[in-house]
């Protein structure tokens, strides 16, 4: 059987850790900008896992080997 290709979209949106959670960014952080807070666009630059179980599953299918480095 062939080896599968990463999906580049996935990859570019996801990384997992070591523990095997699934970080992802917060949405918001380019859209309006000029009106947002300062601590609350720096709240944007945090990644956040992602705790729905059947997205976490998408995503380490998906993944492949670009994403869980």
């Amino acid at each position: 059987m062939p080896k599968l290709k990463t999906h580049k979209g996935t990859a570019k949106r996801f990384r997992v850790t070591k523990n095997g959670k699934v970080m992802r960014m917060n949405a918001g952080r380019t859209h309006l900008r000029r009106r947002k807070k300062s601590s609350k666009k720096s709240d944007f630059r945090h990644a956040v896992p992602t705790t729905v179980t059947y997205i976490v599953k998408q995503v380490k299918q998906m993944g492949g080997q670009a994403v869980e480095q």
